[in-house]
């Protein structure tokens, strides 16, 4: 499988919300970062309990807008819900082996955005 292909049934397997399915596309030795809260999930049971445990009011959805690869790294662009969360992720998945190796995932807050700047813009919901 190409890297693309790999990420893409990582997103596909995550959105059945069986995420002990969803982690058999990582690593053994499987590193998640996430820099704004300066945490880090090591091994694929602590992922899948991660989120297995995470507060949700219904199912998952994962939405995938944009994958970009370059060599055995690809950038997924998600659209996350609950039904009453709604959260993007920005997701730097390195391959090998036919698996994912590491990921390094970024959660932006949506803001709205400045008034003196609205005669310039458009606004479009994510």
């Amino acid at each position: 499988m190409t890297p693309t292909e790999i990420v893409r049934a990582f997103w596909d397997a995550m959105a059945t919300n069986d995420f002990a399915a969803a982690a058999r596309w990582l690593a053994e030795d499987f590193e998640g970062y996430w820099p704004q809260s300066g945490e880090i999930t090591r091994g694929r049971a602590n992922f899948a309990a991660l989120n297995t445990h995470y507060p949700a009011h219904g199912i998952w959805t994962f939405d995938v807008q944009r994958l970009v690869a370059d060599g055995p790294t690809v950038v997924s662009d998600v659209a996350i819900s609950d039904g009453t969360q709604h959260a993007r992720a920005v997701t730097f998945h390195e391959t090998g082996k036919g698996l994912i190796l590491r990921q390094t995932e970024y959660w932006p807050d949506p803001f709205d955005p400045p008034a003196w700047r609205a005669h310039l813009v458009e606004t479009k919901p994510f």
